[in-house]
């Protein structure tokens, strides 16, 4: 008999012992799995903490609107309060994380620690012992319904019977009636998108509300707020718009690729591109924003500045602004415009205006970037302007407050003053405005210009290359350092003004203060070589070279206000149009408010460049039908001139004020 080649015989072994194992592993599979005792969990079913040794009460409710949505709602008592007035802020940013989620036992403290619960100034809210209530709005975190950005009014642009004024007045009419330890007044305050929802109390105001405080208010998306200025599109705040809508909770982050900001947006070109990078269509927002870059009805229409001057004035108002606002600078100086001249007894609108970031009025407030003020302007307004202010209406027989109708910082001589009115819309208040001419050479001056040169100063506009709007790397919008987004409205202005695409117009050194109240306008006399452009004019306060108490500021030059402009809308914000190419136009727009003194040794500078990167998305200095869908191949060099002669002046004119000096 024949045996098998030794390697044949491994091979069937190896079969035989494969399909044995099979076999085994099968039958493993369909046996029961072991069992073990039980190990009970160590977390209980439902925790109750223990709060006795609180200074507060916190209770989480849902209060029903008229439709039947539920928002849900803290509200934080002071222990052992009766006859106590309610602190109402309505928001999109969480209210669980405003009140603090009990991380302390002390209200103070609770309120202090959070990161997001910037609306709380904690030590007049807990002094005072009002009882503290944060609401999320409609369709954010813990509250049902939809989310609609800044839900307008009912009426064309919202088809429901719902919106965040009749929101706010059925919040308030469930506090009065449930919360025992009230007194049945309200106020309402808040911050940005929480000092929009202040505004919308005002309308049709429930008679429980006494007072609203709205601070850094968002007011009008298009004209200088949140999403433009003057047409020109905020695109750095795209991140923003995607985290605020793509979740209820926030929950889905930005993304990018790059460290530099600047980077970032020239990669995709145009803020249509990054966008639809980035998932943007699916977000209900987005969609409406690059539908409408034109200042039409859908903006207008959701205007609070032109709602409120509609209304009755029921409700006393404090404005709060603050001068340095790197988001919202337009929009509390709008409502007062809108609404002052309505307060005839000049009792019901107030002013305050300090020298801060977005919101700094709350913090300490001492100084802002290298800029200091010698004194903690924050605690000030909060101790002896909002803190009688809010007792004076929510505080059973409280005196009445020594609270002046405006209350403005003047910057560069440092120092409060208090006023009747703003002098912007003051009679005899000594306000004139008068014109500071660019001149021949770089120069700035009251005189009027002579004739004589070529006319002209110029400079060539690259899409490939724009002017950064702060030094490079830039960072993202953010709060928490090192991010200092907060402080780029005082960053040294002196590496644009070393650029070849940056004018610069310098007067000669002041002998005397200068002082200006109120908003420059811009009057341009410029042509371009293209079809579109952007404007873009700073007013700065240049320091001496030396300053002995701060060897840092020498030289430094300090924006006090500048904007853009987008040529295309120079004939009308509402509608687009092209720029004739090569011929001298006039741009005129206002600058935001501004408060304050050039002081003698100093300089005054104008700067005028076409770009202010990544901050506004870039003019392609084509004209296109819509900026957010431009192509490549739309950005072009552009000449641009701006002119300075007889019949062709370009100046920028200031509210002159009476100086401390009297001058």
């Amino acid at each position: 008999m024949k045996t098998l080649p030794v390697a044949r015989q491994f091979r069937g072994l190896a079969s035989t012992l494969a399909a044995l194992l099979l076999v085994v592993s099968a039958s493993a599979f369909s046996a029961p799995p072991p069992q073990y005792p039980d190990y009970p969990s160590e977390t209980p079913a439902h925790f109750n903490p223990v709060t006795a040794n609180h200074d507060y009460i916190r209770r989480e409710v849902e209060i029903p609107m008229r439709d039947g949505v539920k928002l849900h709602t803290v509200i934080l008592v002071p222990k052992g309060a009766t006859h106590a007035g309610i602190l109402l802020t309505r928001t999109p940013y969480s209210a669980d994380a405003q009140a603090g989620r009990m991380q302390l036992g002390q209200l103070s403290g609770n309120l202090e620690v959070t990161l997001q619960g910037y609306d709380n100034p904690a030590d007049v809210i807990v002094e005072d012992k009002y009882i503290r209530v944060i609401q999320d709005i409609r369709g954010k975190y813990g509250s049902g319904g939809d989310y609609v950005m800044n839900r307008p009014l009912h009426g064309p642009l919202n088809p429901t019977p719902v919106d965040d004024s009749t929101d706010c007045y059925d919040t308030i009419d469930w506090l009065v009636k449930h919360v025992p330890e009230s007194n049945g007044k309200v106020g309402i305050i808040g911050i940005s998108y929480d000092g929009f929802e202040p505004l919308m109390a005002l309308v049709n105001p429930h008679p429980a509300l006494k007072v609203s405080v709205p601070m850094n208010p968002m007011v009008d998306g298009w004209m200088g707020d949140d999403w433009f200025h003057n047409g020109a599109f905020r695109q750095q705040n795209i991140p923003y718009i995607y985290e605020q809508e793509a979740t209820r909770s926030n929950d889905v982050k930005w993304w990018s690729n790059y460290y530099d900001d600047y980077d970032l947006y020239m990669h995709y070109v145009s803020a249509g591109a990054l966008g639809k990078a980035h998932g943007m269509d699916q977000i209900g927002f987005w969609r409406k924003l690059v539908a409408h870059p034109a200042y039409d009805s859908f903006w207008q229409e959701q205007a609070m500045d032109k709602i409120l001057a509609k209304q009755p004035l029921k409700v006393p108002v404090m404005l709060v602004h603050s001068l340095w606002d790197q988001e919202d600078i337009y929009g509390a100086m709008a409502v007062y415009r809108a609404i002052e001249p309505k307060d005839k007894n000049n009792d019901m609108v107030y002013l305050v205006m300090g020298p801060w970031h977005h919101g700094q009025e709350i913090e300490d407030a001492s100084s802002l970037g290298a800029i200091k003020f010698g004194s903690d302007t924050g605690r000030y307004f909060r101790e002896h302007i909002l803190r009688p202010f809010l007792a004076h209406y929510l505080k059973d027989g409280a005196p009445k407050d020594d609270v002046a109708p405006v209350t403005a910082y003047v910057t560069g001589s440092n120092h409060w003053e208090r006023l009747d009115a703003w002098p912007s819309g003051c009679r005899g208040c000594g306000v004139k405005m008068r014109p500071l001419y660019l001149e021949a050479n770089h120069m700035l001056g009251f005189d009027t210009p002579q004739a004589g040169g070529e006319g002209y100063d110029e400079y060539v506009s690259d899409p490939a290359k724009p002017v950064p709007f702060r030094a490079r790397p830039i960072q993202p919008v953010g709060y928490v350092a090192p991010q200092t987004w907060s402080q780029w409205l005082v960053d040294d202005q002196r590496e644009m003004s070393g650029r070849t695409d940056v004018l610069s117009y310098e007067s000669a050194v002041l002998t005397r203060p200068v002082k200006i109240s109120g908003r420059p306008q811009v009057h341009l006399i410029a042509s371009t070589s293209g079809t579109d452009s952007d404007w873009v004019v700073k007013l700065i306060d240049v320091y001496p070279d030396q300053v002995a108490e701060q060897p840092e500021l020498g030289g430094y030059q300090l924006m006090i206000s500048a904007d853009i402009l987008r040529g295309r809308y120079r004939q009308g914000f509402d509608k687009a149009e092209p720029i004739k190419a090569d011929t001298p136009l006039p741009y005129q727009w206002y600058l935001p408010t501004a408060n304050h003194v050039f002081l003698p040794g100093h300089r005054i500078m104008v700067q005028i460049q076409s770009s202010w990167f990544p901050l506004y998305d870039r003019n392609p200095q084509t004209f296109v039908p819509n900026i957010f869908f431009a192509k490549p191949a739309d950005y072009v060099k552009a000449t641009q001139k701006v002119y300075r002669t007889p019949g062709n002046e370009s100046y920028i004119d200031l509210p002159l004020a009476p100086s401390p000096g009297g001058d």
